[in-house]
């Protein structure tokens, strides 16, 4: 059993994932990338920690249920137990939700339940705020909605540009999500839907 992690752009979450996994050895490793933007940035980290990717394209697909058939297919072709968003910019739909309730989280870049969906650096500094930060939830049918699992406040400074507060978030997701996750894979946190036999 092993951990998939879902992503769109970037890929800093997803290395420092990888990273932490192997520095600490963990039970449960990262050994997929599911990634929905052919040529992003992330497939290259993944070929260079070694981890196998796989890239689609969900507008070729007549609809979600189908797009995610064909990754649920290739989830349980490498045994994945959990998935780990990280960045990934679509919404989870009933075939994927139904079939790992529980094992899916995500990392969001404000205090849910302020700020959910795109962009939440930008909406957080420009509304503005003195303090945003960071949450990780499980994951439901909604967006940003699922229950929270870990937060952290990250201060927004009067000498803070948007870059300089964005590059503080991405600290503290790189510090909060493989601490998270851990403690998921080690039954620390529990799910909040209880798991069949044959997921545990």
């Amino acid at each position: 059993m092993s951990i998939a992690v879902f992503a769109s752009g970037s890929g800093s979450n997803f290395q420092t994932l990888v990273e932490r996994s192997r520095m600490e050895d963990w039970p449960e490793p990262v050994s997929l990338l599911i990634c929905d933007k052919p040529g992003a940035k992330v497939l290259e980290r993944a070929e260079k920690l070694g981890v196998p990717s796989a890239s689609f394209a969900p507008k070729e697909y007549p609809g979600k249920a189908d797009y995610e058939r064909d990754v649920l297919h290739l989830l349980r072709l490498h045994r994945i137990k959990w998935i780990v968003l990280a960045g990934y910019m679509r919404l989870i739909g009933p075939v994927l939700l139904e079939a790992y309730a529980g094992r899916i989280v995500n990392i969001h870049p404000s205090l849910l339940p302020a700020f959910p969906g795109k962009d939440a650096i930008r909406q957080a500094y420009e509304y503005p705020v003195k303090v945003s930060g960071v949450t990780v939830h499980f994951v439901d049918e909604g967006m940003d909605t699922g229950p929270i699992i870990a937060q952290v406040p990250v201060a927004i400074t009067e000498d803070d540009t948007l870059e300089s507060f964005a590059e503080k978030i991405h600290q503290a997701e790189h510090s909060l999500y493989p601490d998270v996750v851990y403690q998921l894979i080690t039954g620390k946190i529990r799910p909040p839907v209880p798991l069949s036999a044959s997921e545990k």
